[in-house]
């Protein structure tokens, strides 16, 4: 089952898993996964799992701002994969296939995927 970690904005470090169902993600409060963000639409993009192919995929809801993964807008259904970066609005999104058991252990993992980007220093 996947999972979102938000990594920038005013919910940093939050954790959703998305299970196998159909997520909207937005500012509206009715939303399960609510990001307040004032350049996040009311219902900005979904999450959704294709359960014949086993992957997840997003889908832009004619966004103001569109929904970039790793850096580039997205205009179709787009899939994602392990370690993608989605971002809506100014807030940064991680997405990952891994499941946890609870947000601190989702912190932890991404803190370890994290340092392995970062250079050594030689003096």
């Amino acid at each position: 089952m996947a999972s979102l970690i938000v990594l920038s904005g005013s919910q940093k470090d939050n954790y959703y898993p998305l299970g196998y169902r159909t997520n909207v993600i937005g500012r509206s409060e009715s939303l399960m996964i609510q990001i307040v963000d004032e350049r996040i639409s009311r219902k900005h993009v979904t999450i959704a799992y294709d359960k014949e192919k086993d992957e997840y995929h997003a889908i832009d809801m004619s966004s103001k701002h569109g929904v970039y993964i790793n850096s580039n807008k997205i205009k179709d259904e787009t899939r994602l994969v392990d370690g993608d970066f989605i971002t809506i609005g100014t807030t940064m999104l991680w997405f990952t296939v891994e499941d946890f058991p609870d947000r601190e252990s989702a912190l932890l993992h991404y803190k370890k995927v994290g340092e392995r980007l970062r250079p050594t220093y030689m003096e």
